[in-house]
Parts: C-alpha cells; sequence; structure tokens
C-alpha cells in the first residue's frame, strides 16, 4: 500500500525534479522511482549503511535520507547526486514521504480505526464501510484488555506490549495514554474465560518480573462485532476502577467477576448513604470492633456455616455464637438468617465504597 502512495507522489513531483528519486523499502528493494525501470532493484547496502543514522549519506552516485526518525527506519529515499543540492532535495523528499505516510497510516490503518472505535471518536454509521475499506474481518470474536501500568516507569509500555504481542493481523495494541495501553485480542468462540486470565496474568508476570514495573488489567467482555468493542473497552475500564474498591488485592479483574460490586459502584453516593442510614442504627456499623468485622468476614467466606467458620477461626462454637449475637443487638440483622446475611454483605460493600469514593454525583 505504501508503494503505491509513494510512487503516486513521486510521480506528481517528476517534472519539478530533474533527477531521479526514490524510495527504499525495508528489505533494501527500490519500490518506487521516477525512473521506472529502477523499481524491483535492490540497494541493501546502502541500506544497512543509513538504518540507523538520521544524517544523509552518498554512495554511488546517490544521496540517500531515512524517511522518519527512530531506531531503525521502515524506508528510505534516495535522490541522484551527491552534491549540497541532492542533499537539500532528499531531506525535502524525507520530510514530505513522513508527513503523507503519517497521515495516510492515520486514516487508513486498522489499529487507528480501533482505536477510534474504542474511545467513540467514529460514527456508528461510518463503522461498517471504513471496516469494509479496511478488510477488517467482522465475524471474528474479539476481547478488550486495558492495561495501567502503575508508577513512573523507564520502559515504553506500547513497544513492550506490541513485542509481547507481534501479530498485528489478530492482535492489536494501541495506546490510549502515557501508562494505558489496549490490548484487542482475538478469540475462538468457544474460548474459556480462564484462558483470557492466564494471558492477563503472563502480562503481569513478564512486566513484574523482568521490568519491575506493576500493572492493573482489567478485561472486558467478548464481543462478535466491532462496533461493540467501544463497549469492552468500557467494561475493562469499570472492572479496573471497581477493583480498585472491592478486590484490591487482586491487579487483574475481568468484568464478568465483578458481582454486585458492579452494581453498587454505579449507584449514586446519595442513595448509597440512605441505605446505610435504613439499615443500620445510628453509629451501630461504626461500633463494631476489627475481630467482630474479621468474625463475620469469615462468616460469609464460610457459606454462613457457624461449625466451620469456628474451626477456621480456632474458637469454640458457643464463642462464634456469641459474637453474632452481639452483633445482631447492635445492628438488628442476624446473621445466621439468609436474607439478613446478605443485607449486611451489601452494606459492608456500600460502606467500602462510599469510603473510596466520598464525592457525590
Amino acid at each position: 500500500m505504501s508503494n503505491r502512495l509513494f510512487q503516486g507522489i513521486i510521480h506528481q513531483m517528476k517534472d519539478a525534479v530533474d533527477r531521479v528519486i526514490g524510495v527504499v523499502d525495508e528489505n533494501g528493494v527500490v519500490i518506487s522511482c521516477s525512473d521506472l525501470a529502477k523499481i524491483g532493484g535492490t540497494r541493501q547496502g546502502v541500506r544497512d549503511e543509513i538504518t540507523y543514522s538520521s544524517e544523509p549519506a552518498t554512495s554511488g552516485g546517490y544521496t540517500y535520507k531515512a524517511i522518519g526518525s527512530g531506531s531503525k527506519a521502515e524506508y528510505i529515499v534516495f535522490v541522484e547526486g551527491e552534491d549540497k543540492q541532492a542533499e537539500r532535495l532528499a531531506l525535502i523528499l524525507s520530510i514530505s514521504l513522513s508527513s503523507i505516510k503519517s497521515l495516510y497510516d492515520d486514516k487508513y490503518d486498522k489499529a487507528s480505526f480501533i482505536k477510534n472505535v474504542i474511545l467513540d471518536n467514529i460514527l456508528p454509521s461510518d463503522i461498517y464501510l471504513k471496516s469494509k475499506e479496511l478488510h477488517f474481518s467482522n465475524d471474528v470474536m474479539r476481547i478488550v484488555m486495558l492495561i495501567k501500568f502503575i508508577g513512573k516507569n523507564e520502559i515504553i509500555p506500547y513497544q513492550m506490549v506490541q513485542n509481547m504481542f507481534p501479530d498485528k493481523n489478530k492482535d492489536y495494541v494501541i495506546s490510549v495514554g502515557e501508562n494505558d495501553i489496549v490490548l484487542v485480542k482475538e478469540v475462538k468462540p468457544n474460548f474459556d474465560a480462564s484462558s483470557i486470565e492466564k494471558i492477563a496474568k503472563s502480562i503481569s508476570d513478564t512486566f513484574g518480573t523482568e521490568f519491575y514495573t506493576k500493572v492493573s488489567i482489567g478485561i472486558g467482555t467478548a464481543v462478535d462485532s466491532i462496533k461493540d468493542l467501544a463497549r469492552s473497552y468500557k467494561e475493562a475500564q469499570v472492572a479496573i476502577e471497581v477493583g480498585k474498591v472491592f478486590d484490591t488485592e487482586k491487579n487483574i479483574v475481568s468484568y464478568e467477576n465483578l458481582g454486585i460490586g458492579r452494581l453498587i459502584y454505579q449507584l449514586p453516593t446519595t442513595l448509597c448513604e440512605m441505605f446505610l442510614q435504613e439499615v443500620f442504627k445510628k453509629g451501630s456499623l461504626e461500633s463494631l470492633d476489627r475481630e467482630t468485622l474479621m468474625t463475620i468476614q469469615c462468616f460469609f467466606e464460610n457459606n454462613l456455616n457457624v461449625s466451620e467458620t469456628s474451626r477456621k477461626l480456632f474458637v469454640h462454637r458457643n464463642t462464634l455464637v456469641y459474637r453474632l449475637e452481639k452483633v445482631r443487638k447492635l445492628t438488628g440483622l442476624d446473621l445466621r438468617e439468609f436474607e439478613h446475611a446478605i443485607t449486611f454483605k451489601v452494606a459492608l460493600m456500600v460502606k467500602k465504597y462510599l469510603t473510596s469514593k466520598p464525592v457525590k454525583f
């Protein structure tokens, strides 16, 4: 696609420049030239010499200049001659083609297209047309992961994630912020959710062990339509935010596993405050000491089973019953009854939510 773009520009410049001009690709092959007979020829030796240099170079009667900047140039322009005029023309040609290619890639590149989709920067009516234009498969399932890099990092997040997922035809790595990277991963229709979490864990472990960098990863739900990628991205964002409140010990959170925390997170804080006031007597929740709260947590984790909870806590059954009775007297809720236990569990989560997010909507 780039050779057609370059050839079109060079053809238009042919009459304005009285010298042979052209472009060499990453393999050292001439892909565009004002002298059509030279297209297809190789100049690998010159390419190897100039690849890592930002300065023009001369060889064999031609002046060469890399297009763009970076540790390794993808394309190199050449101009007939080794004089100052050839050097100036090479610089102008390099800047012009670099700018044109950047605009072209932004308009037609699949990754740019997906970025516009997930950020809602493209009209829904245009998504289908653009996907057809880019030959973008619309009949495969994809899942969105949001990878947040925590703290200051010496590494380049985008480049590192890109190296982990080099297949640009199936997986798309997109930078949406200085420390936020989105991975759009293609999955099979019958994929196992645990396999996605394994991929996320692999990403987390790699950055943690090799680069000593902490990441937080949110996983959206799988979608089978390009326009729904925006929804999966928002779900990944919500997963991370809700995880900060209710699953603080986890750095990988899936939207599908958020449970009731997802509902609470979307409630107005004023409504949450009213709920707490209605459920508890004034100050009754605050009057519970740390030991009692730990007992309640263990009781919930063991499915309201008194015998199992007392065994896990290494306390006598009667001691546990006494503590639960104490909770009933303070709050009016008997945690041995399922409905009361559910109410108390939700209330604790609401309290945690309010503590983490005091600002009212």
